[in-house]
């Protein structure tokens, strides 16, 4: 059970990026960077905060937004109320490319996700990452 989680995370992931840089020219990475940019209060979030969503490093989180910086898709914004916390905000080109990869993206993971198991066998795995996840959370 556990090589077969592990495979099958890692491959599913694989998937998602290769077809995000195939079809979007975007990796999977950067992808859910702008989603989460795209889902925050004005679209934008402190860096320490997309570390932390995305569960890597700052200095990870600071190459990757230095990457949509450079592509015009996000741009950092100073903090408003601590000068020293950096912003990154999500940028009018950044939405039109999360809005053209989304299609794309969306039918990936229906096909080599949900379409493949039973509305049964999705609620007990939702079940499943949900305690999975809130036990590791409240480790942290």
């Amino acid at each position: 059970m556990w090589r077969s989680y592990l495979d099958a995370t890692r491959l599913l992931l694989l998937t998602l990026d290769r077809q995000l840089e195939r079809d979007s020219d975007i990796s999977f990475t950067d992808f859910e960077l702008l989603v989460l940019l795209s889902e925050a209060t004005e679209h934008r979030m402190r860096m320490s905060a997309l570390a932390e969503a995305v569960t890597t490093s700052r200095s990870g989180v600071t190459r990757a937004i230095s990457r949509l910086v450079a592509a015009g898709w996000v741009r950092r914004v100073e903090c408003e109320n601590d000068r020293r916390g950096t912003l990154a905000e999500l940028t009018a080109d950044g939405e039109r490319k999360l809005a053209a990869a989304s299609p794309g993206h969306v039918d990936a993971v229906r096909a080599n996700m949900f379409d493949l198991l039973t509305p049964e066998s999705l609620e007990t795995l939702a079940q499943i990452c949900e305690t999975m996840r809130a036990h590791m959370t409240e480790r942290r």
